[in-house]
C-alpha cells in the first residue's frame, strides 16, 4: 500500500484567540472529508499577548498533527509565513489566515488543481471584500495597479495569501531568506505555474483584523522598495527635468537683465520656486533613503525571526 500524500497548513496566528477554536474546528472538518491525503497544521505564535499561545498547546496535546513555532516577540506576518515554510513537512504546503475569510473548504478545489491538472500553485483572488469599507477597496484596488505597473514581477489584483504549494515551489521561497519579506512579490518573483482562483473573501468569523492603515502603507511601501526601483527612475527624471527647467530660467533672466536692466522683478515666484524644488529634494531624498535603509538591515544579516518555543521542544522534554 502506497504512503499517504502530506498536506501541511501554515497558519500565521497574532492574537488569534477568539477566532482558533473556529478555524481548527473547520479545517479539521476539511482534513475528515480529505481521505486521501494526510495533514499537518504548523501553527506559528507572532508574539501574541493574549491566550493564542495557550489554545494551541492544547490542540498540539489533542491532535498530533498539530505543531507550533511561538517566537520570541512580534516579528510580522511576512516572518511567521516564512517561519512556517522552512519548518514544514508536506508534499504539499497551504498558506492561510485563522480569521476564515478565507474558507478552508477551498482547498479541496486547490488540491484539485495541484495534484491532478499539473499546476505547481493554486491561489486565491478577490475582488469583493465583505470587511473591508468603501475607501480601503479603494485604495487597495488601485494599490495593485500600481504595483503591477512598477514593479519587475507580476502581482495579480486581489491576490491573497491563501494557496496551495508544491514541494519544488516551497523549495524556491526557502532559498530566498531575505530579510525585509514581501512575500507575494516573492511569489511573482519565482514563477512557477499558478492556477488562479476567483472568490468573495468573508467576514472574520471572529475578532478583529489586526491591520490597521498604518501597517497596510507600510506593507505597501515595502513591496514597492522589494520589488521595484521605480521611485528612483522616477527622482532620475524630475531631476533632469527641473535642471533643464533651471537652465531655462537662467537663460530667461539674463536676457530680462539685458534688456530691460530689472534683475529683481519676479522674486516673490522665484521664492517659491526654490521652496518647491527644495521640499520636492526631501522627498527624494527620502525615497532614496528608504532604499538604503533596506540595504542597511539586509548586510547585518539579523534573523527573519527567533523562535522561543516549539512543539517539537514540548515533546523532547516529555
Amino acid at each position: 500500500m502506497s504512503k499517504k500524500e502530506l498536506i501541511s497548513i501554515i497558519v500565521p496566528c497574532y492574537n488569534e484567540e477568539e477566532v482558533l477554536p473556529v478555524f481548527y474546528k473547520e479545517i479539521n472538518s476539511v482534513s475528515k472529508e480529505m481521505k486521501h491525503v494526510d495533514f499537518e497544521f504548523v501553527f506559528v505564535d507572532d508574539g501574541s499577548k493574549d491566550k493564542t499561545l495557550n489554545i494551541l498547546k492544547d490542540f498540539s496535546k489533542k491532535d498530533k498533527r498539530v505543531r507550533y513555532i511561538s517566537f520570541s516577540r512580534n516579528f510580522g506576518k511576512e516572518a511567521a509565513m516564512y517561519a512556517g515554510i522552512e519548518n514544514v513537512k508536506g508534499d504539499y504546503v497551504a498558506i492561510m489566515d485563522a480569521d476564515m475569510q478565507d474558507p478552508p473548504s477551498m482547498l479541496k478545489t486547490m488540491y484539485h488543481y495541484v495534484n491532478e491538472e499539473g499546476y505547481d500553485c493554486a491561489a486565491l483572488y478577490t475582488k469583493s471584500h465583505e470587511d473591508y469599507g468603501l475607501i480601503r477597496k479603494t485604495l487597495t484596488n488601485v494599490w495593485y495597479k500600481l504595483i503591477d505597473k512598477i514593479s519587475t514581477t507580476h502581482q495579480v489584483p486581489g491576490a491573497r495569501d491563501f494557496r496551495l504549494m508544491t514541494r519544488k515551489m516551497v523549495e524556491a521561497i526557502k532559498n530566498m531568506p531575505e530579510y525585509n519579506r514581501y512575500t507575494k512579490g516573492i511569489f511573482g518573483f519565482i514563477g512557477f505555474n499558478t492556477k488562479w482562483i476567483h472568490y468573495t473573501a468573508g467576514k472574520r468569523a471572529a475578532g478583529e483584523s489586526k491591520f490597521n492603515i498604518n501597517k497596510l502603507i507600510k506593507y505597501a511601501l515595502e513591496g514597492i522598495v522589494a520589488f521595484s526601483t521605480s521611485p528612483l527612475l522616477i527622482a532620475a527624471h524630475v531631476g533632469l527635468l527641473f535642471c533643464l527647467v533651471a537652465f531655462i530660467t537662467i537663460i530667461v533672466i539674463i536676457l530680462k537683465t539685458v534688456i530691460w536692466g530689472d534683475p529683481v522683478a519676479g522674486w516673490p515666484s522665484l521664492a517659491c520656486l526654490i521652496v518647491f524644488i527644495g521640499g520636492l529634494q526631501l522627498f527624494f531624498f527620502g525615497i532614496m533613503g528608504m532604499y538604503l535603509s533596506k540595504i542597511y538591515l539586509e548586510v547585518k544579516k539579523r534573523p527573519v525571526y527567533i523562535s522561543k518555543e516549539t512543539s517539537e521542544d514540548v515533546d523532547e522534554e516529555d
